[in-house]
Order: structure tokens, then sequence, then C-alpha cells
């Protein structure tokens, strides 16, 4: 037979260029027309195949922007920040932040070290500018150099001399625009609100701090040479974030190994004068102390410790929603895989007749890639209008503000075309080879069928879709009964009807008075004074102390500064001794310690007869009388374990906590209201629940709960259309032995049975696949927190039902619908 190719599409003589180009719009017309003429299928493979690439690249963005922190820093790669380690009876040490010389001290003792620089962070003070006082604008003290170890370019002023002298400061554009208006402010004095009521000339505007940064999004930016405490000589007082700059492709490791003769040459001799024994005693007893460096593109996803400017994210969640864009998009590409070759038999005929007539292999499978491509393109088309549509969704949920970039970004739309093309001969590959290998005289005398290699790959296909939707469910399941967990534990405190005034500093003088004003309301039980809570961010406060004058053994514990209401406001319960008291005039040097505390003290008998003493700076030891035992509670996440914990009397108005016996919160909170503006004009009243701040804690962990269940639905739907595709194609093999059944006398049931029981079996492999696999991510998952469940059998068992009863309305509703089919009609067809 002479093969006539180009005669077979109708096309005549050309040259090379054209003939290829007159090639390929004929195949275009072509896949146009078979996506046309069977458009519910074409609707449903295309959408299969959107969704797959909406949800893919959604986890991208999320993905990107998670891994793009700090990156924005022209020397990203080279900078490392400080942190101290340790470790001591009864807890670990973990800081983010170091002690004020250790800049300067390793720029001087190791040449590797190019610059050095350092952060304060100082909260949010008050800040006065003429008549106007501001809030809400985060200050930071830092280094002259800071702006040529980070990339953070100035709108006005000079990077190098702009914060030299002492008592100047930089402002954001938008604090610029909020404090001055269209003013200029530059030789303008604002006035810092400390101890001091320090004066800031301003000198310089810079642009906002990224968001993918893990700096605290500060307003204001002022010399460090401002600040006292910045010039202490002190290594026992940690409260500076410092940052060194490496050399190109130094393997900071190198410096990390020199760093322990730091702690020997500066910390030990200090530790000596302030808690009289040497650094090699106390690394004797179990202690160690030690710095460590951190590259600066690993703070976001790798840090884990206190005191950090911003919450850290993940690397785990990262690894997850990776795995997922994956999976979801192989499961779109196999759901297409399916599709396609399910319709095999309606394309049968069509191929037997293009190869008599001519056409060799090569060109049929360049055609099925064109349609593939095509279909692809819509696909993709969808996907990104999905994108955009979910969008605002996505970002509300994880409070990010992610964007396709389409035209500030000139590599995304090539990168969406490359993606687009790889997927579409991804998934359109299988097919092609698959169609264009039928051989003519078979399918032209109608005795098509797909073989059972072909057959043997499409379950196989299958069986994989589900093995990725049963994980997704139980991994779902895991995690909600896990934060299920959380919100039900006993914490060792009563978080209802608790309101926290925030910032009550701002009251002045004038605390103590709204205070008592809100204790004499009938509807507060209690009102108590404290910056610490047990509940979303707090202050980390260490305090080293030994116990019973025994000075060979510190223990680090976390100090809370409480009042006499504290305790009772929170519902906390003493298993000892008794609550601070006005009536006892020693309790200036009483303390209350946790049942952790207790047992790292080795008290296991009646802790009331002990002491604890701590060493300050200047050698001064203060010993203080433990007059109570405190059940333990969490004031932790329930990621950590529960660590020695003290407090002690003191005066720290940071927060009034306000308990309520009253359910009309509505009508305490406007009482509440009006005290506060009848004693300071200076901030309005802000409030918060306690409740609120402990679900807070969980956010991130909520919003994974929340993502997985909604990628968990969509993976289900995607591979039930791949069921559904897989149903019918066999459904139509088997139309006359249907026929002939029904003939013969056999019921509507029998034949859903027979039709849907391979089916089954399909999912069943899935799950008995997925469930060892699955039960190994997520007990790994698990063990990021201290306090956590047990993986259930129940948890497999819904997950199974779940899938079993979706898999059988998928495969029943087309087995019904082949069952009810005339059997006259569907032997005439054969």
């Amino acid at each position: 037979m002479n093969n006539k190719p180009l005669s077979t599409f109708g096309v005549k003589s050309s040259p090379s260029g054209a003939r290829g180009q007159s090639l390929f719009r004929n195949y275009f017309k072509i896949a146009v027309r078979n996506l046309w003429r069977h458009k519910s299928f074409s609707a449903i493979n295309i959408f299969g195949l959107a969704l797959g690439i909406a949800t893919c690249l959604l986890i991208m963005l999320y993905v990107q922007n998670e891994l793009s922190y700090d990156r924005f820093n022209e020397k990203a790669d080279q900078i490392v920040r400080v942190i101290f380690r340790g470790k001591m009876n009864g807890g670990e040490i973990k800081e983010a932040n170091v002690m004020p010389p250790v800049a300067q001290t390793f720029k001087k003792d190791f040449p590797e070290v190019l610059d050095a620089t350092r952060l304060r962070s100082y909260g949010t003070p008050r800040i006065t500018y003429g008549n106007k006082m501001f809030r809400e604008d985060p200050i930071a003290f830092v280094d002259a150099n800071f702006f040529q170890v980070f990339t953070l370019p100035l709108i006005k002023g000079d990077a190098a001399t702009v914060l030299q002298q002492p008592n100047t400061v930089i402002i954001s554009k938008a604090v610029a625009k909020k404090y001055f208006g269209n003013e200029d402010p530059i030789g303008k004095v604002l006035l810092f609100k400390d101890n001091n009521n320090t004066a800031l000339t301003v000198t310089g505007i810079y642009n906002e701090i990224p968001v993918n940064s893990h700096f605290e999004r500060f307003g204001l930016l002022a010399s460090m040479t401002t600040l006292p405490e910045a010039k202490e000589d002190t290594w026992m007082a940690s409260n500076f974030f410092t940052y060194l700059i490496l050399p190109k492709d130094y393997d900071y490791r190198k410096l990390e190994s020199k760093l322990p003769q730091e702690v020997d040459k500066y910390i030990g001799p200090q530790l000596q004068k302030a808690m009289g024994v040497s650094i090699s005693q106390f690394r004797q007893s179990g202690n160690d102390i030690s710095f460590k460096l951190q590259p600066l593109t690993s703070i976001h996803l790798h840090s884990d410790l206190t005191g950090d400017m911003q919450p850290s994210g993940d690397i785990q969640y990262v690894y997850i929603f990776s795995v997922v864009a994956v999976f979801m998009l192989l499961i779109a590409c196999i759901n297409f895989m399916n599709l396609s070759t399910a319709g095999a038999s309606k394309r049968a005929k069509e191929v037997g007749i293009r190869k008599v007539m001519g056409s060799v292999k090569s060109q049929l499978v360049r055609q099925f890639m064109v349609e593939s491509l095509l279909l692809t393109a819509v696909a993709l088309v969808l996907s990104i209008l999905l994108v955009q549509a979910a969008l605002p969704f996505f970002n509300n949920l994880t409070h990010l503000s992610l964007s396709l970039q389409f035209w500030s970004n000139p590599y995304v739309i090539p990168a969406l075309i490359l993606f687009g093309l790889i997927t579409g001969i991804l998934a359109g590959s299988y097919p092609a080879f698959f169609l264009s290998s039928f051989n003519p005289i078979t399918v032209l005398k109608g005795k098509f069928t797909s073989g059972k290699g072909s057959i043997g790959l499409r379950s196989a296909l299958v069986v994989f879709q589900f093995f990725i939707s049963i994980s997704l469910i139980i991994g779902t399941l895991v995690v909600y009964q896990q934060l299920s967990y959380i919100r039900h534990k006993k914490l060792g405190y009563n978080k209802e009807q608790v309101i926290v005034v925030q910032e009550s500093y701002w009251l002045g003088n004038n605390a103590e008075a709204f205070k008592q004003q809100l204790l004499q309301d009938p509807r507060v039980l209690y009102a108590s004074t404290s910056g610490y809570l047990p509940a979303g961010p707090s202050y980390n406060n260490n305090f080293l102390v030994y116990a019973d004058n025994q000075t060979t053994q510190l223990t680090n514990t976390l100090r809370y500064m409480v009042d006499d209401q504290y305790i009772p406001a929170l519902g906390m319960q003493m298993v000892a001794g008794r609550n601070f008291s006005k009536e006892y005039g020693s309790d200036s040097t009483a303390i209350i310690i946790n049942e952790t505390a207790a047992r790292a003290f080795g008290w296991k008998g009646d802790a009331l007869q002990h002491t604890l003493s701590r060493t300050n700076n200047d050698g001064k030891t203060t010993t203080y009388h433990v007059i109570g035992i405190v059940k333990d509670f969490h004031f932790k996440s329930l990621h950590e374990l529960i660590t020695p914990l003290v407090m002690v009397l003191g005066n720290d108005n940071a927060n009034i906590i306000v308990k309520a016996k009253t359910k009309e919160i509505a009508g305490l909170l406007k009482t509440m209201k009006s005290k506060w503006d009848g004693l300071t004009t200076a901030s309005p009243f802000t409030y918060s629940f306690l409740d609120d701040r402990f679900n807070n804690t969980y956010k991130a962990e909520q919003n994974i709960g929340l993502i997985l269940g909604i990628f968990a639905g969509l993976t289900i739907f995607v591979a039930c259309l791949g069921l559904f595709a897989l149903a019918t194609f066999s459904t139509e093999q088997r139309t006359k032995e249907i026929g002939i059944r029904k003939v013969l006398g056999a019921d509507v049931s029998g034949i859903v049975s027979l039709l849907s029981k391979d089916f089954l079996k399909l999912v069943l492999i899935a799950f008995v696949v997925a469930s060892p696999v699955v039960w190994l991510v997520m007990n790994k998952w698990l063990q990021d927190f201290a306090y956590r469940i047990q993986i259930s059998v129940w948890m497999f068992v819904v997950a199974a039902v779940a899938v079993l009863l979706i898999a059988l309305l998928t495969v029943g509703f087309r087995a019904i619908k082949a069952a009810l089919a005339n059997p006259v009609r569907s032997l005439r067809t054969e």
C-alpha cells in the first residue's frame, strides 16, 4: 500500500515550511472538531485537569512565598544570625537574641567575620510629635551599618551615615505620612516616651519592610548609640538580635566550631563572678551553654527559638503541600489518561480508517498530542481563572498576600506556558500512543478491545488516585482530632470569660486606680495586673536560680511577675501552701513555683521549707522563700513540655486581666471603656479574650487542617472522575454481555453488583496500601507535639467507608444506567 500521508488530510504539496504550517493547522482543526463533537466528555476532562492545575498553582504560590523569606537581601546567602542555646537542670535555653558585645567581639576575634550588626526590638512605645501622640508603630534600635548588611532601600537619607549619630531615627514611608502628612519629616523631632523621654531627630525615610522578612514590620528604626545598654559589656543578659556577614561560599559551620572558646573567654569569668561557679564546674553539673549560627534564609522555616520577631513557618508544611501539589497534578493527569483511553472505542474506527488511508503512527501520535495540548491549554486558562477566584479566600485563610503577578514578574507567563506544555505532554503521551496503536483490521471488524495490559494500567492508575485520596482523608482526620484534643485538654487554668485589657501601661500611674474601679463592679470577679499570659505571645524571662544556696547546680526557670489576684483570676489551683497576700509584708521575697519546678529541684516532700537564690549581674544575691506550689498549667504551646516556672510578686502593668462573672460581656466592656477613657486619652481602649488568644496560638494548625480538608475533597472529586471514566469504558466493553444477562433474567441489582465489584476491589487495594504509609507520616507529624493523640483504628475505618461509599455512588450511577438500558438495543448495537 502506498502511504500518502498528506492526501489523508487533504493537503497539497508545498514547500516544507508551508507544509508544516498547513499540517499543524489541519491537526488543530481536527482536534477542535473532535473536542466539540464530544462536548460533555471534553468538558469533564477539561474541568478535572483545570482543578488539578489550579490546585498545583495555588500551592506553588504558597511554597514559593515561604521559600522566598529574606531572599530580597543582596547578601542573603552570606548573612547568619548568632543565637544562644543551652541546657540546664529542668529546661532548655533556645534564644534568638544574644548579649550586647557579641557583634563587635566576634568581628574583632574572627577575620572571616566581614561585618556585624545588631537590632534591639523595643515594642510599641508612645511617640509624640508636637501635641499629637501616636502608637501601634513598633520601633527598633539598629547599628549604623544596618543598611550595609540588609537591603532595605532608603527613600531619603544616606544609608552610610543616616544613623551614625545618637538620638537619630529613620521612619517608614507609612509612618511619615501618618505623623507628618505632606510635611517634609527630615529634621523633625519625635519624643520617644521611655523612662528618659528621649528626643529623636528624623534623618531618613525608608520603604516598608517586605512582608516576606523575619523582621517585624518596624515603623521606626533609631540609632543604636542612643541606647545605654548597647554599650554594656555584660555577657549575662540577652536582648540583641545579632547578624554577621561571612565571605561568599564560606561554610558557616567552620566559624561555629570556634565559638565554644568565646563562651570560655567571655561568659566564663562573668559566670564565676555572678554565680560563684566556674564554667568547667557549670558543665560538670550537666549544664551547657553555647553560641550557634543560623543562616538568614533558614530563619523563617527552621526556627524554634523564643523571642523571635515574627511567628515562624514550618518546613514540614512546605514539604507536605509540595507533595500534595505534585500528587494533585499527577491525579489530574492520570484522570486525563483514563478519560482519554476510556473513550477509545469511540475513536477506534476513526483510527482504523486513517491507517487504511495511509496515515502512519507518528502522524496519529502528533494528532492526538495536538488534541491533548489544546485541551490542556483550555484547562490552563480555566485554572488561572479558578486561582484568581480562589486567591482572596486562600489569602484570608493563610494571612498572606499571594498573587500571580502576570505583568510585574516577566517570568510568570513563560513559566505558565512551559508548565502547560509539560502537563499536556505528560497527560497526553500515553493516550496518544495507545490510540495510535490500534490494529486497523481488528477495529474495522468491530472487535475493538484495549487488551489486558491497558486495562491493568488504568486500574493501577485508579488505585494510585485513591491511594492519595485516602491518605489525605486520614491525614485530615488526624489533624482535626489533634486540634480537638488541644481545644479540650485541661490546661490548668480557666480561659473562659477572661478579658485582657491590653497595654494598660498607657494608664501610667492610673493603672491601679483603673483596676480598683473594675474590682468594685459587681460583674467583675477578679482583676489582676501582669504582662504574663499563659495563652498567646507573652514575655519570656529566663530566671537562673539555685536551690537552698547550692551554687553548684543552676536551674533555668521562666519567671512570671504577678500580683495577688493573678492565680484566682485565671482559676489556677494551689496544691500546697498559699497565694501571695497583701497581709504579708515578707511576700516581697516570696516565690511560688509550679509542680515541674519542684520536681526539677528534687523536692519530693514539702517544698515550703526551701529557698531559691538568684545572683544578679552586679554579684548581689537575692534569696526567695517558697510559699506555695501551683498546679502545673500550660503556659507554652502544647508543642512543648511544661518547664519549671516561678512566680514573684511585682508591679507589671502591661495588661489587666479581668475575670468576669457575667455572660453579658458587651455591657461590661462598654463600662470598662468608659472608665478607661476617663483616665487617659493617650491610647484607645483595646482588649482581647484569653480563649481567642489561645485559639490563635494554633491558628497555623487549624489552617493546615482546613486546607488539607479542601484538598482532600478536590482530590476525591477528580479521582471519581477517573473512576467514572473507567466505569463508562467497562460498561461499553460489556454492552452485549449485559444485554444477554438481562434477557436471561438478571435483575438490575445483580448487574450493578457485577459491574461495581471490580472497582470496589481497586479502592480496597488503595486503602490497604495507603494505611501504613499515612500512619507513618502522620505519626511523625504528631511527634512535633509534646501532648498528642494516638492514631486510632476508627480513623482508618471512617476513611475506608467514606471512600467506598463515594466510589460506589460514582460507579453505581453508571452501572445502573447500563443495567436499565433496553437489552434489545444493546444486542442490536453489538
